[in-house]
């Protein structure tokens, strides 16, 4: 990357943080692209080369952040580990899964507990998809697991999961991460005790 892009980058990625930070005071259609700029230190005619409208701007923040997501999750070698290992591998409850995911929680807390607060603007339907699609599914497969309990193991496996995190957002993520992992497994039922 060269400098120009580098600095083309660094300007989007502020304007993300501010749209970002933005919402979590005031709705979508309330936020102007005046305090956009104001927020992320930038003038209007930056905002217009990066950017025809908020809603773009938006479509890239929701982007940059399902990115970090996947990267922290793993995503590439959770799909090489379902394709290439045993089914024992495919079990991504464990801490060397978990910690990079509960790090990313962490530090994205403000912005995940409104994600919370209003899935539809963030299109979570969209992510638990990919999740079933990439991850849950092929592991459910490698399992042997019937296709029909598919969605019943699921729903109960995600919503517990979620739940958990959800919890911690609530209590400002104040337990450690390697705490939350250890109880994700322990309520899963992977634990080894």
């Amino acid at each position: 990357m060269n400098r120009s892009q580098s600095k083309y980058f660094n300007t989007a990625l502020l304007m993300d943080q501010a749209l970002l930070l933005l919402l979590e005071k005031k709705d979508l259609e309330f936020i102007t692209v005046k305090e956009i700029c104001q927020k992320a230190g930038v003038n209007r005619s930056t905002f217009y080369l990066h950017y025809e409208n908020i809603n773009d701007l938006f479509k890239e923040a929701v982007e940059m952040l399902n990115k970090d997501f996947q990267n922290s999750f793993r995503i590439k070698d959770i799909r090489q580990t379902i394709n290439n290992g045993d089914p024992e591998d495919a079990v991504f409850i464990r801490p060397e899964y978990l910690i990079p995911y509960l790090e990313f929680v962490k530090r994205n807390k403000r912005v995940l507990k409104m994600i919370h607060d209003k899935p539809i603007i963030f299109k979570n339907d969209l992510v638990y998809k990919q999740m079933k699609e990439e991850v849950f599914y092929p592991v459910l497969l490698k399992f042997n697991v019937k296709k029909e309990d598919w969605p019943y193991k699921l729903e109960f496996f995600t919503r517990g999961v979620v739940g958990i995190i959800s919890q911690w957002l609530e209590d400002d993520c104040r337990l450690s991460e390697d705490k939350i992992a250890e109880l994700i497994i322990d309520c899963v039922g992977f634990s080894k005790k």
